[in-house]
This record gives structure tokens, C-alpha cells and sequence, in this order.
């Protein structure tokens, strides 16, 4: 189980699990259908059986296996101080090496009648072996095809070698309505394949923290360890979301779990289909922040709603589509947007290529705007360069951030200049306490706009260094005497 995350006094934890079995053939797209209760006692006693033996033959178990090292015995000559005097000759200074293998176990839900299987991120995440295994007991040796952390989504896929497979077609995952009855089955605590029911809490629960992209769904179906990466499905048989995590005090179900929607878990497996190793995202090219109350007054909005445009980039695609700053986006493409969240979410939703109708307030009156879906360019080039010599910040691993290289980190897409990518163990920049993600604003007074600057400011020991890096909204300066 990955690293829990405290809220509140509950941990939130991501779940390993089997991804509830789908159908024998994909199932088409739902049509509308009409929401009401039991009409008769006979509709009471209606049974989930025939749903489940649909489904479930297209829920895997996942099995992975990985070789971890650890440094065991004595380390004490393995101190630089002591290197220093001695070297190696003792020949016992890092103790001794110790390999074992480390097993987990999984879900997932095959999609594809040519065997992709898709899955959560930290089900598979550093495996060296993965073994698909059907609930017919039929085991695969499975490869990863692509992986997303940024989703906390990853997919398989297996050598069907002429056998057939049992598969389930995405859903649309925005039919769903708080108070639908949803299915979620897996394989919690390696007790075999569970199906629980419940009902839809939430269909955009955001603040969940743990992927990129916060926008769950919340279910009070049980979800437990196991089931991460098993499906959520609607009593018609879609797909509509996969098991990732859940608020526990205990480590057990609460009735408080969370699923990716599907529609997220299409554009990954689309990527996957069209051969691509990662995922290529529409870039928005402007930064917003949430509507409080007190803006959605002086804006004469109907109710604190929205993404508010703080900021546009230059030449990107919000500014060639008119948008400007003070401008409020409250729908994409129709569907309602309350927060910037959910205007990631929808953007996340899409993949490059083609237009994205935007519906936005401005000045009191709403209007429309397409924007054109194309990546974050790669400008300037990245320049990764790990800086050496006597300076404070040698060991430090930096790059000039363009849009597509913030887009990969996770990081504001609007920002400038030289960002750190990594600190060596035991280099000065690691004792000057530098992190991944810190930008260098200044060595000794001068403005580094890039990374050729940057090797031109320390390319010389000096008696003296201030520095200035900013980290999240902090600004930092650091002076260090020689």
C-alpha cells in the first residue's frame, strides 16, 4: 500500500484490487434511462447475479514482483570524513548488499479484445514482473505499455495468443448521478474476487490529493486493500470508473471511496491504442484560481462558481482565443465547471487536436470561446545541465522550463527561467537544502533567465555567494561566506 495521506484525522489510502470482471463483449453505449424505485415487492428481491456473471469474467487480478536492495552492516568508513584519510583499504566501509524479492497484488479490468488491461499506477508502479490472472484461473505475463502517474492510471498488455478474452468498453462516466447504485468488485485483502454495492456519493469530489487530476467519483460501495485498479460499474454494465483510493482511520472500508472516471481512463487507454508511451495533453496556456464569494459578487455572478483567468500566456491558446485576464470560465463543452479543478479535469479529458468550446463571463454578460487543443510547446529547449565546481549549487541537476517541461512536472505551465530536476546525495547543493522544483531567481545579484547564465554565474569559486530561489510562493536568499 502506497504512502497514506492524513485529513482530518482519516488517512486516505491508496487501495490495491482486483478491477471488477467485465463483460464477455463490450457494451454499448446507454441510452437515457428512467430513474425510479421498486414499483413491487417482487422488483424488491431483483438480484445482482446475472450483472455479476456478465461482468466479472473481465476482472483480473494483478501480481507483481520486484527485486529491492538494502545496505546492511557496518558504514561507518563509508563517511566522506573518513574516506578522506583512509579510502577503501579496510574494505568493509559499506557493509554488505542484501536483494530480495517483494510481491504485491492488484486489479485491473481488461478493455480491449487484443488484451489491454488497465490499471492503477502504484499497482504496478517499479514492478520488474507482472502476471495478469484471469478469474478462470488463466495466467498472462503481462508488459506495461503505458504508465501515468499524473492519473495514477497505467496499462498492460498480454500475448492473448489466439485465446479469447473477456472485455468491458469504457462508459461515459458524466451519466453518472449522485444516488445511482453502483457495483464495485476486486479482490480486497486476497480473499478473491468481492462484489459490493452502493450508491454514487459524489460525481466531481475533488481535494482528494491523490492524483494530478482531482475529480472523483465517491462512492459508499465497500472498498478495501485490494481493490485499487478494480472497476466501478453501473447496474446497466459500464464501466464508469476505477477503485483507486479511500478514507480509512483503520485501513478498512469507511464507506468513503474514490474512482477515477472513465472518462479520464479513456484518454490513457486512447494514448496506449494510438502507440504512445505517455500521454499528450491540450495545454491551456493561462492560470485561474477558484471564485469565492467575494469575487462572484463584484463580477455580478449568480452564485461563487467557476475558474477565474488570473494570468495568460503569450502567444498561447487561451490568449489567441480572446480570453483575458478577469474572464470566468463556468462550462466546457456544456458540462458545468465550479472550480479550476474541474477545468483540468475537462482539459484532461481531451487529447491534442482538434477545438474545445469554452463558456465564459466577462464584464457581466457570457459568451463563448473555441479553443484550439495543441501541446505545450517546447520553448526554450530544455538545456538539462548538472552544474560542477566549488559553487554552493554543484550537484544540483537543472533546466531551462518551457510549458511542456512544466506540464511534465506537474508545475505552473506560466513560469520562467531555471528549475532544479534533482540534488546529488552529499553535493553542495544538497547541503544548501535544495529541492526538485526550486527556481533559481539569482547568484550574486545577477537575473538567471536561463541555464546557459547560470554555468556563466558559477562558473568561478567565489569568497561570497547570494543566492535567491523561489519555492512554491516562497522566495529564499541564502548568503554563504567561503
Amino acid at each position: 500500500m502506497r504512502q497514506s495521506v492524513r485529513s482530518r484525522g482519516a488517512r486516505l489510502l491508496l487501495v490495491f484490487g482486483a478491477m471488477i470482471g467485465l463483460a464477455l463483449a463490450p457494451f454499448g453505449a446507454a441510452t437515457a434511462k428512467e430513474r425510479r424505485l421498486p414499483a413491487s415487492t417482487a422488483e424488491v428481491q431483483l438480484s445482482f447475479a446475472p450483472l455479476v456473471k456478465r461482468v466479472a469474467p473481465a476482472v483480473v487480478n494483478i501480481y507483481t514482483r520486484r527485486v529491492v536492495e538494502r545496505v546492511v552492516g557496518p558504514t561507518l568508513f563509508d563517511d566522506p570524513f573518513f574516506k578522506q584519510f583512509f579510502g577503501d583499504r579496510f574494505g568493509f566501509g559499506g557493509g554488505r548488499t542484501i536483494r530480495r524479492q517483494q510481491n504485491s497484488l492488484g486489479s485491473g479490468v481488461i478493455v480491449s479484445p487484443d488484451g489491454l488491461v488497465i490499471t492503477n499506477h502504484h499497482v504496478v508502479e517499479g514492478a520488474d514482473e507482472i502476471t495478469v490472472a484471469l478469474s478462470d484461473r488463466r495466467e498472462f505475463e503481462a508488459r506495461l505499455v503505458l504508465d501515468d502517474e499524473r492519473t495514477d492510471l497505467a496499462v498492460l498488455r498480454v500475448d492473448i495468443d489466439g485465446h479469447e478474452l473477456p472485455w468491458l468498453q469504457l462508459g461515459d462516466s458524466d451519466d453518472l448521478e449522485v444516488g445511482d447504485i453502483v457495483l464495485a468488485i476486486g479482490n480486497p485483502f486476497n480473499v478473491g474476487q468481492t462484489v459490493t454495492s452502493g450508491i454514487v456519493s459524489a460525481v466531481a469530489r475533488t481535494g482528494v490529493g491523490v492524483s494530478d487530476y482531482q475529480f472523483f467519483i465517491q462512492t459508499d460501495a465497500a472498498i478495501n486493500p485490494g481493490n485499487s485498479g478494480g472497476a466501478l460499474v453501473t447496474l446497466d454494465g459500464r464501466l464508469v470508473g476505477i477503485n483507486t483510493a479511500i478514507f480509512s482511520r483503520s485501513g478498512g472500508s469507511h464507506g468513503i471511496g474514490f474512482a477515477i472516471p472513465a472518462s479520464m481512463a479513456r484518454v490513457v487507454v486512447d494514448s496506449a491504442v494510438a502507440g504512445h508511451d505517455y500521454v499528450q495533453r491540450p495545454w491551456f496556456g493561462a492560470a485561474t484560481q477558484p471564485v469565492t464569494a467575494e469575487i462572484a459578487a463584484s463580477l455580478a455572478l449568480a452564485r461563487p462558481a467557476g475558474a477565474l483567468v488570473r494570468k495568460v500566456y503569450p502567444d498561447g491558446p487561451a490568449d489567441k482565443a480572446d480570453i483575458r485576464v478577469g474572464d470566468v470560465i463556468v462550462a466546457v463543452d456544456g458540462q458545468g465547471i465550479d472550480n479550476p479543478q474541474a477545468l483540468g479535469y475537462r482539459l484532461g479529458t481531451k487529447l491534442v487536436g482538434g477545438d474545445l468550446a469554452l463558456q465564459l463571463v466577462r464584464d457581466g454578460k457570457t459568451f463563448e470561446r473555441t479553443l484550439n487543443l495543441v501541446s505545450a510547446p517546447e520553448e526554450p529547449p530544455r538545456d538539462v545541465t548538472v552544474i560542477e565546481g566549488h559553487s554552493p549549487l554543484a550537484g544540483a541537476k537543472v533546466a531551462n522550463l518551457s510549458p511542456a517541461l512544466a506540464e511534465e512536472l506537474g508545475v505552473d505551465t506560466l513560469g520562467r527561467g531555471v528549475i532544479v530536476l534533482d540534488v546529488a546525495r552529499g553535493s553542495p547543493a544538497q547541503r544548501l537544502k535544495l529541492k526538485p522544483g526550486d527556481m533559481v531567481l539569482k547568484v550574486n545579484g545577477d537575473e538567471i533567465d536561463d541555464v546557459d547564465k547560470l554555468r556563466r554565474a558559477v562558473a568561478e569559486a567565489k569568497p561570497r555567494w547570494e543566492l535567491s530561489v523561489r519555492r512554491d510562493d516562497r522566495t529564499l536568499n541564502v548568503v554563504i561566506s567561503g
